[in-house]
């Protein structure tokens, strides 16, 4: 039975809304986060009594081995994350994404953990061969960029190795939404936030596919894969997202249309992009019952009415970008 649970990076876009849905759900939920981007996401719950808090660096094994102890299930969410960000650090983002990783996992077997939820991207796909198909997890993995170099080589450890620990991996759309800790370094974000306080949009590659999911849907796709029988998930991949939630950018100009139609846009063509695949989700909604919450034109319309409420006094801030 699962009691305690260690979201790593729980201070993050997505961590941050998966603690509170495990909160929710009746978990002890521990958390190891650096706090790279500050904690203030996690200030709020702080004070619940089936909270912990633990500030560490996943790269170091006593931080580890401390907030393992007595801990049912670990969500490893924690990451160097996006395309710039681990070109600009590869060698952080190999530390952090694979290195560290490898450690969470072994640790895990030493302390007999139950559960290993692990969030990779369906980035790893690289680029489709078929305009028109849709890539589901028996695809082949083709990283184009650092980042999804990073998360293949772990995915590609776990899938290779016997491991008593239940591990599960979810390959996540491109996420957006709003969360404690929003980003606006994310498409469907960056786009609404930059029409809606009045800025023109330069568009390069209007033509190439995404797989889109709002960041709770996310979250909550862990928490599902927690309390789902073993044998559905272990030794797993699943996709995450909705099938029809893949978009082109020219797609996603379209919808924010339909909430600001006085936006200017300006479309750069480009004939290649390293990245362009639509991906098939049925596998998480046929075999786990997994069914998103939000779609994108609800996601730019959260994101259109954040932005617009002054909430946020300055969305171009550093501190929401993961650079």
């Amino acid at each position: 039975m699962i009691k305690r649970v260690l979201v790593t990076g729980g201070a993050g876009y997505i961590g941050s809304q998966l603690v509170r849905i495990l909160l929710k759900e009746g978990y002890i939920v521990r958390t190891i986060d650096s706090l790279k981007f500050g904690g203030h996401t996690l200030i709020d719950v702080f004070t619940n009594p089936n909270f912990e808090f633990y500030k560490g660096d996943i790269r170091y094994e006593s931080d580890l081995r401390n907030a393992l102890q007595n801990v049912d299930a670990v969500c490893h969410l924690a990451a160097i994350v996006s395309d710039p960000t681990c070109k600009a650090f590869p060698e952080e983002a190999t530390q952090v994404n694979v290195n560290a990783s490898i450690l969470l996992h072994r640790l895990c077997e030493e302390f007999k953990i139950q559960r290993f939820v692990f969030a990779s991207t369906c980035s790893n796909y690289g680029k489709m061969q078929d305009p028109n198909s849709y890539l589901d997890e028996t695809a082949e993995l083709k990283p184009v960029s650092h980042y999804s170099v990073t998360k293949v080589a772990f995915e590609k450890y776990l899938l290779e190795k016997e491991t008593s620990v239940c591990t599960t991996i979810l390959r996540f759309s491109t996420v957006y939404g709003a969360s404690p800790r929003t980003r606006f370094d994310l498409t469907v974000n960056e786009f609404t936030r930059d029409i809606t306080v009045g800025r023109e949009l330069q568009i390069f590659g209007e033509k190439f596919w995404r797989p889109y999911c709002h960041v709770n849907d996310l979250a909550a796709a862990m928490a599902l894969v927690l309390k789902s029988e073993e044998n559905k998930v272990k030794g797993e991949v699943f996709n995450v997202g909705r099938t029809d939630q893949n978009y082109t950018k020219e797609m996603l100009v379209d919808e924010i249309k339909k909430v600001i139609p006085s936006m200017k846009v300006t479309f750069i063509h480009q004939d290649e992009d390293p990245r362009d695949y639509r991906v098939n989700c049925d596998k998480i909604a046929q075999k786990l019952g997994f069914q998103i919450t939000k779609n994108v034109p609800e996601g730019i319309l959260e994101i259109h009415n954040l932005v617009k409420s002054g909430l946020i006094e300055d969305p171009f801030a550093s501190q929401y970008k993961n650079m």
